[in-house]
C-alpha cells in the first residue's frame, strides 16, 4: 500500500498498522467455526464476533479523524468502548487475544489524551487483562501475570511509537506554517524591494536627468532669440525635442511612482497554502487587491494572528477570511467555528495587531459569544496614515 508523503503520512502509519492488526486478531475468528463446539459456545463465539467488530468500527471511525478535535469526554467514552471491547474478546475467547487489540489502544492513547492519564490508562487496562487471564480455565495466576507484563512491554513500546508519530506530526504541521509565513513574507519584501528600486530610479531620473533636460531647454529657449535663419530653424527643433524628452521623462517618473502597490490577495494565499488546520475558507476579491506594502504588511501580519489564535484558543475546524478592497480602505475579516468566549481577554496578540492597525488610522473589532465562534474585523483606510 503506497503512503501519502507530507504531513498524513505518520497518521496513515497509524491507522493502517492498527487496521492490519485488527485483522490479524480476526484469524481465529474464521477458524473457530471448524472446532467451537467443542471449545466455545455458540452465544460466546457470537459474542466475541460483536465484540470485536465494534472495536473495529469504533477505531476506524476515530483514526480518520487525527489528531483529535472532540471533547475529552468523547474521547474517554472512545477509549473505554476500545478498552472494554479488547478485554471482552479474550474473554469470550478464553484466550490473551485481546492483549493483541490493547496494543492498538495503546498505540492511538497518545492521540486521545495527555501524557499522564494516556499511561495510567495503559497500566490499568493491562492489570485488567491479567485479571481477565487469570479467569481462564487452566490457568495460574503466574501465567495470567507474565502474559500480562509481555503485553505491558510491548503496549509501552506501541504507546512510544504513537508519541513519535504525534510529535511528527505536530512538527510537520509547524514547520509548513512556517514556512508559508516565510515565503508569505517574502513576497511582500522582494515587492518592497523591487518598489524601493523603482523609487530611487524615479528619483534619479527627476533629480538628474529632469535638471539637466530643463536646464537644456532654458538655453535653447535663449539661443533661439540670438539666432536666424537656418539656425534657429534647428535651434527651434532642438528646443522642442528638448521640452518632448522633459515631458516624457516627467511621465515614466510619474508612472513608476504610481505602481508601488502589492497584491495583498496573493499573500493570503501563500500565506494559508502551508497551514494544515483549521480548514481555511478564503473569499478574495477577483480583481487585484493592491495595496501600499506597508498596509499590506500589518494586515497580513493580523491574519497571522487571527489563524494561531483559531488554533490555540478556539480549538475550530473552519476559518474563513474575507478581503474586502473599496475606496474608504481595506478590510480583512476572519470568522471561525471555534468554542467562542462570553468575555474577550486581550492578549499579546490582540494588543499587537491593535496597535499596528491604529498607527496606519485602522482599527480592530471582536464579535464573539460561546458557541457561536470568534470573528475579528481589520480595517485600514487607503490614505493617510495618522
Amino acid at each position: 500500500m503506497e503512503l501519502q508523503e507530507g504531513r498524513q503520512r505518520p497518521i496513515e502509519l497509524l491507522r493502517y498498522t492498527g487496521l492490519f492488526a485488527w485483522l490479524c486478531a480476526s484469524i481465529p475468528l474464521f477458524l473457530m467455526p471448524f472446532w467451537y463446539e467443542s471449545l466455545l459456545g455458540m452465544n460466546q463465539y457470537v459474542t466475541w464476533w460483536v465484540l470485536h467488530l465494534v472495536f473495529g468500527l469504533t477505531y476506524w471511525n476515530q483514526v480518520r479523524t487525527l489528531p483529535v478535535r472532540s471533547s475529552l469526554s468523547h474521547r474517554l467514552v472512545t477509549v473505554s468502548v476500545l478498552t472494554i471491547c479488547a478485554l471482552g474478546v479474550s474473554m469470550m475467547a478464553e484466550t490473551s487475544l485481546g492483549g493483541i487489540l490493547l496494543l492498538i489502544v495503546a498505540g492511538l492513547l497518545p492521540w486521545m489524551l495527555p501524557s499522564a492519564p494516556a499511561l495510567g490508562w495503559l497500566i490499568i487496562q493491562n492489570i485488567l487483562l491479567v485479571a481477565v487471564i487469570n479467569n481462564i480455565p487452566d490457568i495460574t495466576f503466574s501465567d495470567a501475570a507474565t502474559a500480562g507484563g509481555i503485553f505491558l512491554g510491548i503496549s509501552l513500546f506501541a504507546y512510544m511509537s504513537g508519541v513519535v508519530s504525534l510529535r511528527q506530526h505536530i512538527a510537520r504541521d509547524a514547520l509548513r506554517k512556517v514556512n508559508s509565513e516565510l515565503r508569505a513574507t517574502q513576497a511582500l519584501l522582494a515587492d518592497n524591494t523591487r518598489i524601493a528600486e523603482r523609487v530611487r530610479i524615479a528619483r534619479e531620473l527627476h533629480d538628474l536627468v529632469g535638471h539637466h533636460l530643463t536646464a537644456l531647454t532654458l538655453n535653447l529657449e535663449v539661443a533661439t532669440h540670438m539666432v536666424d535663419g537656418k539656425a534657429l530653424d534647428h535651434v527651434q527643433q532642438a528646443h522642442s525635442l528638448a521640452k518632448l524628452l522633459l515631458a516624457d521623462v516627467r511621465e515614466v517618473v510619474s508612472d513608476m511612482r504610481v505602481d508601488d502597490k502589492v497584491d495583498l490577495a496573493a499573500a493570503l494565499r501563500t500565506l494559508v497554502s502551508g497551514v494544515p488546520e483549521p480548514q481555511i475558507h478564503l473569499d478574495l476579491p477577483s480583481e487585484l487587491a493592491m495595496t501600499d506594502p506597508q498596509r499590506a504588511q500589518v494586515l497580513l501580519r493580523c491574519a497571522q494572528e487571527m489563524i494561531t489564535n483559531s488554533v490555540r484558543h478556539a480549538r475550530a475546524k473552519n476559518l474563513w477570511i474575507s478581503l474586502v478592497h473599496d475606496v474608504d480602505g481595506v478590510a480583512l475579516t476572519a470568522r471561525d467555528d471555534g468554542r467562542g468566549v462570553g468575555s474577550v481577554k486581550v492578549g499579546n496578540g490582540l494588543q499587537g495587531m491593535t496597535e499596528r492597525l491604529r498607527q496606519l488610522g485602522g482599527e480592530l473589532k471582536i464579535e464573539t459569544s460561546p458557541g457561536a465562534g470568534f470573528s475579528l474585523r481589520a480595517w485600514v483606510p487607503v490614505e493617510g496614515i495618522r
